[in-house]
């Protein structure tokens, strides 16, 4: 399966790729909503993993961005972010997951396998 991490987090990016790796995942990464949607054209991943807090274009544009181009798109949001409200804008972007960190990998893998 592929899938697309979005975060500007470089070191985020790499323990999340050691795991999905370790399953057998193909992964490909972003550092911005912008560069997400490049690689998401690019790729055409089968999930996304993506973060809200972002330089250039944050994470809930993106998702709307994305999911305007593929309606079927499956992007699961990981955020540190516990703003109210921010989970239903995100689902309401076309989200269909939305995972606060820190996570368990456990959560992680679960969802998705549920989307695949």
């Amino acid at each position: 399966m592929k899938v697309l991490i979005v975060d500007d987090a470089p070191y985020m990016i790499k323990v999340i790729r050691d795991i999905l790796e370790a399953y057998q995942h193909e992964v490909y990464e972003a550092l911005n909503g912008e560069e997400a949607l490049i690689r998401y054209s690019e790729i055409k991943p089968d999930i996304v993993l993506m973060d809200i807090l972002m330089p250039t274009l944050d994470g809930l544009s993106a998702t709307r961005k994305i999911i305007e181009r593929d309606p079927t798109a499956n992007i699961i949001v990981i955020t540190a972010m516990g703003k109210i409200g921010l989970e239903k804008d995100c689902l309401e972007a076309g989200a269909k997951k939305f995972i606060v960190k820190p996570f368990k990998m456990k959560e992680l893998l679960s969802s998705i396998q549920a989307l695949s």
